[in-house]
């Protein structure tokens, strides 16, 4: 029992915390394909117009596709079946933050850097496909906060050139809304998506040269992430399809946000000027083109080809620790300044009311900033790591500060100074966490 509980101790110490933000990632999809499966035997993914007669009493009597009665049945009527939705969409929403911190984790300690670019690119793809799968489910209800996204959806579409109309027509099988995008948004949710997300899993895992795939640590963290899964879906409402109404094209209620994965989109949507151009008598909306089209695939673009740009970008060396690489974490910084403030702009008329400020004041505000926050972000972040890089050399040779100040035989004063251990076994440490995340 000594020697088992030594062994248990030893690959506990091997897990380091930086690594975890993986761990919770593939928890919460583990959560959200459990209660995915509860979900499928009872959604009908269908949007012929049926007449509500089921126990939410507000609605009773009002016409609705047989996708959106489905979901209040499950929500009311199915024995914990609104636990389950709860539980599955508090799930998909932790799994993107959880993959948005990793990815972070990696950037910032330059766990990217060959022979781990691959998995950096995994990770880019899984973020690229959560993305996609929280906006394909929110789809799948059909209610108005569906309806809004169907609607964002069609319009990006129809602004890209030369293609656009044929690809909205193919993907709506008509005329907005159409009567099939609900049974595709289905397919692609529980089948596609779900099946290259599990290879992708599988080939991190072959990636981890014989490392343990199951530790105490990676055990605790799968009971406490399901634990605060189960807490949420039951204390934290969330998507509360009844209070939205069924799907109604042209309509959507006051104060519609998308998922905070996707309100960098919703926000540049917003900020951006109504541009228009007439290119040979063919009108070009740069207004959603730009926010909804380019911005979004430049962004993954460059994120995921940041390891190969990396060393013609920056002349910094291979460490690990953010001070030691200023132009790359304070290029991290612009990217998160951009986010940030692109994911405020979403709110923008909710800061104008609160704020008793003029929307448009709010707006240029956001066109200001979103031009100007990051080049201030990378410059404050640049010098600080220089600084705290200066401040490390100086403490290396002439030791920490101490505040002790002693008299010399000479009569002088001089302060004493501790030496400072080398971190470099530290550094080896991550380096090997990151090489098997």
């Amino acid at each position: 029992m000594r020697a088992l509980l030594k062994r248990l101790y030893r690959r506990s110490r091997a897990d380091r915390w930086s690594s975890l933000f993986g761990q919770v990632a593939v928890y919460s999809f583990v959560v959200t394909a459990i209660t995915g499966v509860f979900l499928l035997f009872y959604y009908k993914p269908s949007m012929t117009q049926v007449s509500y007669h089921g126990s939410y009493r507000k609605l009773d009597g009002v016409p609705m596709s047989q996708a959106y009665r489905s979901a209040l049945d499950i929500s009311f009527d199915v024995r914990g079946g609104l636990l389950m939705r709860q539980i599955h969409h508090w799930a998909a929403l932790l799994f993107i933050a959880a993959v948005c911190a990793h990815l972070l984790r990696l950037y910032f300690t330059g766990g990217f850097r060959r022979p781990r670019w691959l998995n950096w690119l995994i990770w880019v793809s899984l973020l690229v496909l959560g993305m996609v799968a929280g906006v394909s489910g929110t789809i799948l209800p059909d209610d108005l906060m569906s309806g809004g996204s169907l609607s964002v959806l069609e319009g990006v579409t129809l602004s890209i050139p030369v293609i656009g109309t044929h690809l909205m027509l193919w993907i709506f099988g008509g005329d907005f809304p159409g009567h099939v995008i609900i049974a595709r948004a289905y397919w692609i949710h529980v089948a596609v998506l779900p099946a290259v997300m599990v290879a992708l899993f599988a080939l991190l895992l072959r990636r981890r040269r014989g490392r343990p795939v199951i530790t105490p640590v990676s055990l605790v963290m799968f009971w406490f992430t399901c634990a605060t899964l189960a807490l949420l879906g039951t204390f934290a409402q969330v998507n509360p399809v009844w209070l939205f109404g069924p799907n109604q094209p042209g309509s959507i209620s006051a104060g519609s946000v998308p998922g905070w994965y996707m309100g960098f989109l919703d926000g540049a949507l917003r900020i951006m000027p109504g541009w228009e151009l007439s290119v040979f008598g063919h009108p070009l909306t740069l207004a959603v083109l730009v926010p909804g089209v380019l911005v979004p695939g430049a962004f993954f673009t460059l994120l995921a080809a940041y390891p190969l740009l990396d060393r013609r970008l920056t002349s910094d060396p291979a460490g690990d620790r953010p001070r030691d690489a200023a132009t790359r974490t304070g290029i991290g910084a612009a990217g998160i300044t951009v986010y940030g403030l692109l994911w405020a702009a979403a709110a923008n008329d909710q800061i104008a009311y609160h704020l008793s400020i003029s929307l448009y004041a709010v707006t240029w505000f956001f066109r200001v900033a979103v031009l100007a926050g990051p080049v201030l972000a990378y410059i404050v972040t640049e010098r600080m790591c220089l600084g705290l890089a200066r401040r490390d050399r100086d403490e290396a040779e002439h030791g920490r500060e101490t505040g002790r100040i002693v008299m010399t035989p000479e009569g002088g004063y001089q302060e004493i100074r501790e030496p400072v251990q080398v971190l470099a076994g530290a550094n080896r440490e991550l380096e090997g966490s990151s090489s098997g995340s």
